[in-house]
């Protein structure tokens, strides 16, 4: 072999090695990018993304408030009433203790007889008792027209032997503000009233509980619907061995739930609400609220700060997290101040102001947003990275972000729909899966109705009885 021959092959094995360089660059690259997915996707918790508490198990994030010490002592504050047992004033016993010393005295009589009273104390409790009446229909036979007449039962007795109303009530109150399981309620029930109440006959209340509420459910959705804010959210849960969704919307006096296989807007349309709704919804940002064009749009800021959080954790390099996430805060203080003060509106200045501090984070962040290399060979776009979607949606959504702040209707958070739905997760928890779908439409029912009771303090064991008793509408007159 020639030396030109040699240098030629010498050549081309340098070139192969500098394409496998390359290549290797281009993996290592690759490789550090998935590792750092990895290790943000475990630091993931509550308290800094949307994922919820349930998802935390055993190793609870500790608690990092975004409040700043107030200097105040724990607990209740000077001229806070508190709560604490009321004393009946007709107690229904009276027992009454005499010294240790006068047992046995043969004074005792005449002691007891011109005793007084130097204190009193009373013991509150519960008696557990079962009450059965018997209504009978007399025979009568009128001596005047010579026919024999027969008692008529109220229309709510229908059968030979059948539940009053507050069992029914507490049977109901169990298994859906309670999360009680049906089988545990039948446990509970039947150990402390002693009488055969069987699972079919609680699944039985439930059901007819929820049928009674069909219309007033309408009209509570009708109410959320003609409202100017609605606060909306969606989870997960299982039915009949499949995930489907819960669909809130809400506000500060009603609660509507619907439940459907699909996460998106055909589930949210078949829930009723949001397809004839035309004020401003409250959520996290989800994608299928957009396509809601005709309503106004406000995204949750907290959301917002915990995923900033996250960033700030995963990502230190990112030094205008920090100074965002006090503009937020900056901006629900000064509207609070406003609110205390009776206003209703920010200053231009300070609206002025908080807009050119978004602005100009906003450019800070773009700039220190990374160019995110890609191999040739894949097609399709280039992946982003969390902190680059962020701050895009940060830029695309910025009027509903800071909707908050100009119109005062409008909440800092989307707690309140967090709140009206939370209870699903706790049913899930405690009783596990739904059974079957109209089980879980019977309980969502149940806990809109109970949910806007609560809200126009009406107490939830008062409203099933009603309800029992065919009069749900209690919950509009109040």
């Amino acid at each position: 072999m020639t030396s030109e021959e040699i240098i030629i092959a010498q050549a081309q094995q340098i070139t192969k090695l500098e394409e496998t360089i390359k290549g290797l660059q281009q993996t290592i690259v690759e490789l550090n990018q998935t590792i750092k997915e990895l290790t943000e996707k475990l630091g993931r918790n509550s308290r800094n993304s949307s994922k919820p508490p349930s998802s935390d198990g055993l190793s609870k994030p500790s608690p990092r408030s975004l409040r700043k010490p107030s200097g105040k002592k724990a607990g209740g504050q000077k001229g806070h009433p508190g709560t604490h047992l009321v004393t009946i004033a007709k107690p229904d016993e009276v027992i009454q203790h005499m010294p240790s010393v006068c047992y046995g005295c043969p004074s005792r009589d005449i002691c007891i007889s011109h005793a007084g009273i130097g204190e009193t104390r009373h013991i509150i409790d519960a008696v557990v008792d079962v009450k059965i009446t018997a209504h009978q229909a007399l025979v009568v036979n009128c001596p005047r027209e010579g026919r024999t007449y027969r008692g008529d039962f109220p229309d709510t007795i229908k059968a030979p032997e059948q539940y009053g109303e507050n069992l029914q009530a507490l049977a109901v109150a169990l298994n859906t503000i309670g999360a009680v399981s049906v089988n545990r309620t039948h446990e509970i029930m039947s150990n402390v009233f002693n009488i055969p109440l069987s699972t079919g006959a609680i699944s039985t209340m439930v059901s007819r509980c929820a049928a009674g509420l069909k219309d007033t459910v309408e009209k509570i959705s009708d109410k959320v619907a003609a409202s100017d804010i609605a606060n909306c959210d969606e989870t997960g849960t299982r039915v009949d061995g499949k995930t489907m969704w819960v669909h809130n919307a809400s506000n500060e006096e009603y609660t509507h739930l619907s439940i459907h296989e699909k996460r998106g807007k055909e589930g949210m349309d078949a829930g009723g609400v949001l397809p004839k709704f035309s004020g401003i919804a409250v959520h996290g940002c989800w994608v299928p609220y957009w396509k809601y064009r005709d309503i106004g749009h406000a995204l949750c800021c907290a959301h917002l700060l915990r995923e900033l959080i996250g960033v700030e954790e995963n990502y230190p390099q990112q030094k205008w997290v920090t100074a965002f996430k006090k503009l937020l805060l900056a901006m629900k203080v000064a509207k609070e101040k406003a609110v205390a003060k009776g206003k209703e509106e920010v200053s231009r200045y300070y609206l002025e102001k908080f807009d050119r501090l978004y602005d100009l984070l906003l450019k800070q962040a773009y700039r220190k947003q990374p160019i995110v290399e890609s191999s040739e060979k894949k097609c399709g776009r280039k992946k982003k990275g969390k902190v680059l979607s962020l701050v895009e949606r940060l830029a695309t959504y910025k009027e509903s972000i800071c909707l908050f702040i100009k119109n005062f209707a409008v909440p800092f958070d989307n707690n309140q729909a967090e709140r009206d739905i939370r209870m699903v997760k706790t049913k899930t928890k405690v009783s596990g899966c739904f059974r079957s779908i109209d089980g879980a439409r019977d309980y969502l029912k149940i806990m809109s109705y109970i949910g806007t009771a609560k809200k126009h303090n009406i107490n939830p064991y008062k409203a099933i009885r009603q309800a029992i008793l065919g009069n749900p509408n209690i919950i509009f007159v109040s």
